[in-house]
């Protein structure tokens, strides 16, 4: 069906973008997705804009001398015979000989313009019918959103929005195609580092909590057997060489002791060092350090969770609601990342996909390295993860301040609403064909709306987010209805008060 004319224009038409008149007003929308014929086979391209003209209004003179009298132009003139409106559009390649090339000629004047065919634009957004992750649907036109696992994944995923606009829901989302997934396409395991137990409803819900393990951050503890003085400077500052010396021998010393009797926790190595005969100069700093690590109550004799429950098509969440220490925070993350990688090295683990909320808290840009306990593991996954088939997803409403070595490593970025001017400049510069027209988007996405950018689609693609299947969390409750309910458990609590007196 067509739905419009090329025309030519001081810019073009050209090999990457041309204008056309549209014939049809009520079949054509701003984004969607259209074709046009040249010798060397059918053009993609996108509506980036369209703008509204007419001839009678196009020179101002003109008009304010013809309104001189108060008389409107439009009773003076058939001007509704002369507006017509016209679509800029981006190409974006060109399907020939069943192949996507670059296009290398452009439309001709008179060409006719049509609405991409659906397998057309399937194949060119390199969507997955069969297998993919049904996330939503192409924003403008009716086609399934279904985007390829190893695509989206593999090289590292940023989903990056300010507050509000999704990126929660989208990861919800995520982990609900994650594991409805059939085991025949493939199936992978999903940590998620949730400082704000925003994805803990998944455990009640009837659909899918057989297949979720919540870990609470207070239960989280992390054995120190295995530690070397090297392991320690990771959580806390780092050690002179005759510390290390010094605690690595007694390290040594405790687990030939301990061989047979079990394992030893930070009171045994602080004991042992205050026996020793080291100078004190140099094992008072070290005991400082270890009675530091000893207050956060996380390190023990033994380590909770268990990598056990890294299984395929399953969702673990560490819950970090119930700590208020960033430091606390960052160490558990730090922890649980090395130990996935670590393992997933050595193959005991089956692949999977680290989700890390809030990730600019985890992996900060510029900050000393007290402050960014978690940051190396984070960037290491980044930078070596996909040849393990270990997957970082980074979810942030902050992209300024987080790393920009993580960031750079994610090949697909989500993108929501952001409309601060700081965070888009730095999506702009790490985010791969991102053109000027998407960018301007940007800033007036509606919650639910996101532009997929980079390697699992090849082209900016604006998508409608679908859906959630499951229940709906606790905090998503309004302002007011939060209100009304605080307002509710108080009445109630004074009057159990007054009936106990």
């Amino acid at each position: 069906m067509k739905i419009g004319t090329v025309i030519s224009t001081m810019e073009g038409p050209s090999t990457t973008s041309f204008d056309f008149v549209i014939t049809q007003k009520e079949k054509v929308l701003k984004g969607q997705f259209v074709s046009a014929q040249t010798k060397e086979g059918t053009i993609i391209a996108r509506i980036d804009e369209i703008i509204k003209t007419n001839k009678y209004f196009e020179r101002p003179d003109s008009v304010s001398e013809y309104e001189k009298n108060g008389q409107s132009l439009n009773t003076q003139f058939p001007t509704a015979r002369w507006e017509y409106l016209i679509a800029k559009a981006e190409i974006l390649g060109l399907f020939a000989q069943n192949k996507i090339n670059r296009s290398k000629y452009p439309p001709s004047p008179g060409a006719e313009i049509t609405p991409a065919e659906q397998d057309n634009v399937t194949r060119f957004l390199n969507l997955d019918t069969e297998k993919g992750l049904d996330i939503g649907t192409l924003e403008y036109q009716d086609i399934p959103a279904k985007i390829n696992m190893t695509r989206l994944f593999h090289k590292h995923l940023a989903i990056l929005a300010m507050s509000g606009a999704g990126k929660s829901y989208l990861a919800t989302v995520l982990f609900e195609e994650l594991m409805d997934r059939k085991e025949e396409y493939g199936q992978v395991a999903t940590i998620v580092i949730d400082p704000h137990g925003e994805y803990t409803s998944f455990a009640s819900d009837r659909k899918y909590l057989k297949k979720v393990k919540i870990i609470k951050g207070k239960d989280v503890q992390i054995s120190i057997h295995n530690f070397t003085a090297s392991t320690f400077e990771k959580y806390t500052d780092a050690f002179s060489p005759a510390q290390s010396l010094a605690l690595d021998r007694i390290l040594n010393s405790l687990r030939k002791e301990y061989k047979d009797n079990g394992t030893f926790d930070l009171d045994a190595i602080i004991r042992a060092l205050e026996d020793d005969q080291t100078k004190s100069n140099i094992k008072d700093p070290i005991i400082s350090r270890l009675k530091s690590l000893k207050q956060l109550r996380l390190f023990g004799k033994f380590s909770y969770p268990s990598l056990m429950d890294v299984k395929p098509g399953n969702l673990i969440i560490v819950d970090l609601s119930d700590l208020l220490s960033q430091r606390k925070r960052q160490i558990i993350a730090a922890a649980i990342a090395e130990n996935l990688f670590n393992e997933r090295q050595k193959g005991k683990i089956p692949p999977f996909i680290l989700v890390v909320e809030e990730a600019h808290n985890f992996a900060p840009e510029k900050v000393k390295k007290q402050y960014a306990i978690s940051k190396s593991i984070i960037e290491k996954i980044a930078r070596e993860g996909r040849k393990f088939y270990a997957s970082l997803c980074l979810v942030s409403q902050r992209p300024v301040y987080l790393s920009t070595t993580a960031l750079s490593q994610c090949n697909t970025h989500i993108i929501m609403r952001v409309t601060n001017p700081i965070d888009l400049d730095r999506i702009k510069a790490s985010s791969e064909g991102l053109t000027n027209q998407v960018m301007s988007q940007i800033t007036s996405l509606r919650p639910g709306e996101a532009v997929i950018v980079g390697e699992a689609t090849g082209y900016p693609t604006f998508i409608q987010v679908r859906k959630r299947k499951s229940d709906e969390p606790a905090h998503s409750k309004s302002f007011e209805e939060s209100a009304v309910d605080f307002s509710k458990k108080l009445k109630q609590s004074d009057k159990d008060l007054d009936a106990f007196m």
